[in-house]
């Protein structure tokens, strides 16, 4: 694995499973992977420490396996794959120090999902994790309307064992027409601490787009994001919503666009999207918050084309930054801007230059 200052560090598949944390006392440190590597299921031994003595079975799990989430080692005990001295228990059971837990962690297979071989750039990729860089225009995972050919029927593809990670280890998803990075946990533990680094806003995700408008400054917008309430296919600033946060700096002026960057404390779903358009800055080409098209007065007709041709809304996903699950180091990656959003700054650009030496508006 190469982390961003080129050194080299490595990542076995059974510390991506999860090894203990270094933490946790040493008293605790029971748990021990006893299945091979490729099963489809992992199972873990604990004796239970005199310092967990007293406790229900679902604490003494969350302490002494902190890489797993409560709400998935209350299922796996609901489930009867946790057994205390060969006998299944309830979470609120309590434990008297020293019994045997058994644990066979497993997730249900979604065999509904087919794996097909699809076009993968993968930026990124080692036993705990796959970095992927989404063209625009694919779908993160099957849906209403799109059952087939998303990115998760490429993973599975690509490794059959995502099979065994929910929604085949992705963590969060990009809008179809988004394109960018992405992050998939390859096992539950990379799983389960990716999406606590989303919950705790560790993850840093910055995104580039080119709005209607000129922005005279960046800033800062907190506010709640629900569903419409008469377009159920949309999204819209509600006081009865989700916190939603969105921080945004201009980086570049046209006569009538700008160029921005854009970083998320939380992650709604079209928060960008929607709160750009909340600002009266819908993003370019988004069909469903945009309007109108708004080109500058006397736009060169390569400008007009550009902007009623342009397939899809201007926004990238170009830099992600979070704490690898297994070594703990602090990874960032990259995306250069793709081909249709350059263009188009290009020929905003031109426009501009045009405008300055008065011959706007000609054919180009």
């Amino acid at each position: 694995m190469q982390g961003p200052s080129g050194h080299s560090t490595k990542v076995s598949r059974e510390a991506a499973w999860g090894g203990a944390s270094p933490q946790a006392p040493v008293a605790e440190k029971k748990a021990r992977l006893t299945t091979p590597e490729h099963t489809e299921f992992q199972t873990y031994e604990l004796i239970v420490p005199e310092s967990c003595a007293g406790l229900r079975l679902d604490q003494a799990l969350a302490r002494l396996l902190p890489d797993f989430s409560r709400t998935r080692l209350k299922d796996w005990i609901d489930a009867g794959q946790v057994l205390v001295d060969r006998r299944p228990l309830k979470p609120r059971d309590v434990l008297v120090g020293g019994e045997r837990i058994v644990l066979q962690a497993r997730v249900p297979q979604d065999e509904t999902v087919a794996a097909q071989d699809l076009a993968l750039d993968i930026v990124h990729e080692d036993e705990a994790l796959i970095v992927i860089n989404k063209p625009p225009g694919l779908v993160v995972h099957p849906g209403a309307g799109n059952r087939d050919r998303t990115l998760q029927n490429a993973l599975l593809h690509h490794d059959p064992e995502l099979a065994g990670v929910p929604r085949a280890g992705i963590v969060h998803r990009l809008d179809k027409d988004t394109s960018g990075l992405l992050v998939v946990a390859r096992t539950l533990v990379a799983h389960t601490a990716l999406v606590r680094q989303l919950q705790e806003r560790e993850i840093g995700r910055q995104y580039t787009a080119i709005c209607v408008g000129v922005m005279t400054a960046g800033g800062t917008v907190d506010r709640p994001i629900g569903r419409h309430r008469t377009d159920r296919v949309r999204m819209a600033v509600r006081e009865d919503g989700r916190e939603a946060v969105t921080h945004y700096r201009v980086v570049e002026r046209f006569r009538s666009h700008s160029h921005v960057r854009v970083t998320l404390e939380t992650g709604r779903t079209h928060q960008i999207r929607v709160h750009l358009a909340h600002l009266r800055h819908a993003i370019v080409g988004d069909t469903t918050y945009g309007g109108r098209l708004l080109p500058p007065r006397g736009a060169t007709q390569e400008l007009n084309d550009a902007l009623r041709a342009f397939p899809r809304q201007a926004l990238h996903a170009e830099r992600l930054q979070l704490e690898h699950p297994a070594s703990g180091e602090t990874l960032a990656w990259e995306a250069p801007m793709p081909a249709d959003m350059t263009q188009l700054l290009v020929i905003l650009r031109r426009d501009a230059t045009l405008a300055k030496s008065g011959r706007s508006g000609r054919r180009t």
